[in-house]
C-alpha cells in the first residue's frame, strides 16, 4: 500500500473533487503498486511505465532506426521491457527523450494512475509537456490527471458506482480480465475502505457516493431521528434527510457533506460521539474481513 503521507494528500485531492478517497486509492494502488514516486537527482518524480512500441509509431525513419539500435523501441508490443527500478525507467526514458522528446513523453504512462502522454490533445492540454508538467508537480498533479482521464472516458459514473467490470473495461482494456484488474480494484477498494488509510469520513459525500463513509453518515442520520437505511449507498433518502438537517442547522440545504455539514451533524449529538465512533470502527472491520475472506 501507500505511504501514509502519499495516502492523505491522494484523499485530500480526491476528497477536493467530491469523489471517495477509497475509490481513487484503490484504483492509484492497481496502477501503481502502491508506490507515489520515485526520487531522482534529489527530486521526487512520478513513477512512470514508457512503452516502446508508442515510441516506435512515432518516429520518423531516421529516428526510428537510431532508437531500434538503442533497444529503445519495436513494432512489437511488449518487446522492449521496462526495468524493475523506476530510477532505470526515468534513465531509460531521458535516452529517449535525447533522440525525439516530444515522442517519448507521449510513450510513457504517467503517475498514480499511470496515464498516457499521448493522450495530452484528448485530455485538453496545450502540448505533451502540459500533460507531464501536471504529472510531474506532486501526487494532487497525478490524481488530477487520473480524474480528467476517468472523466474525459466516462468512467466516473461507473467509478462512484463501483461497478468494477464496467470501470475495468473502460480504464484498463478489453483485455482487463486476464489479469483479473476488476478484482484486485474490488479488493483494493475494501483494503482502504476499512482502514487502509486515513478515515474515510473525510471524503465528501453526495448522491451516487458509495462505502463506509456512506454507512457512518446514515448511522448518524439515525441516531439524529432521519428514517434512512444503513445500506452504504447515497441515495435520495439520505439526500433528504441530510438537507432537512442542513436547513435546521441554517446552512446550504444542498444534501452535499463536507467539513461544515459533518461537523454540525455530529455537534448536534455530541454525548452520542463514542458510540457512533465505534460503530464506525466496526463497519470498517467488516470490510477488513470480507477483504481478506
Amino acid at each position: 500500500m501507500f505511504s501514509k503521507a502519499a495516502i492523505r494528500e491522494i484523499s485530500r485531492a480526491a476528497s477536493k473533487a467530491g469523489v471517495d478517497p477509497a475509490l481513487i486509492l484503490a484504483v492509484a494502488q492497481v496502477e501503481s503498486g502502491g508506490r507515489s514516486h520515485v526520487m531522482l537527482r534529489g527530486r521526487e518524480e512520478p513513477i512512470i511505465r514508457f512503452e516502446g512500441h508508442y515510441f516506435d509509431r512515432r518516429l520518423a525513419d531516421a529516428k526510428r532506426w537510431e532508437a531500434r539500435a538503442a533497444g529503445l523501441s519495436s513494432p512489437e508490443v511488449g518487446k522492449i521491457a521496462n526495468p524493475r527500478g523506476q530510477v532505470e525507467r526515468w534513465l531509460m526514458f531521458e535516452q529517449a527523450a535525447r533522440i525525439d522528446r516530444k515522442a517519448a513523453c507521449e510513450s510513457v504512462s504517467w503517475g498514480v494512475g499511470q496515464v498516457m502522454g499521448a493522450h495530452w490533445s484528448w485530455l485538453g492540454f496545450a502540448d505533451v509537456e502540459a500533460l507531464v508538467a501536471e504529472a510531474r508537480c506532486g501526487i494532487a498533479g497525478q490524481v488530477g490527471l487520473m480524474l480528467r482521464y476517468i472523466g474525459k472516458a466516462g468512467l466516473k459514473d461507473a467509478l462512484m458506482s463501483r461497478d468494477w467490470v464496467r470501470f475495468a473495461r473502460g480504464y484498463n482494456g478489453p483485455g482487463y480480465r486476464r489479469n483479473q484488474y476488476d478484482r484486485k480494484l474490488a479488493r483494493a477498494y475494501r483494503a482502504y475502505s476499512a482502514g487502509g488509510g486515513p478515515p474515510v469520513t473525510e471524503a465528501v459525500l453526495r448522491i451516487g457516493t458509495r462505502g463506509a463513509a456512506v454507512e457512518s453518515l446514515q448511522v448518524l442520520l439515525c441516531a439524529l431521528g432521519q428514517r434512512v437505511a444503513v445500506d452504504g449507498v447515497f441515495g435520495p433518502q439520505t439526500d433528504l434527510a441530510v438537507q432537512r438537517i442542513q436547513k435546521e442547522a441554517g446552512l446550504i440545504s444542498d444534501g452535499v457533506v463536507g467539513p461544515v455539514t459533518r461537523e454540525a451533524l455530529t455537534r448536534r449529538l455530541p454525548y452520542r460521539a463514542l458510540g457512533l465512533r465505534l460503530w464506525a470502527y466496526f463497519l470498517r472491520l467488516r470490510g477488513f474481513l470480507e477483504a481478506v475472506f
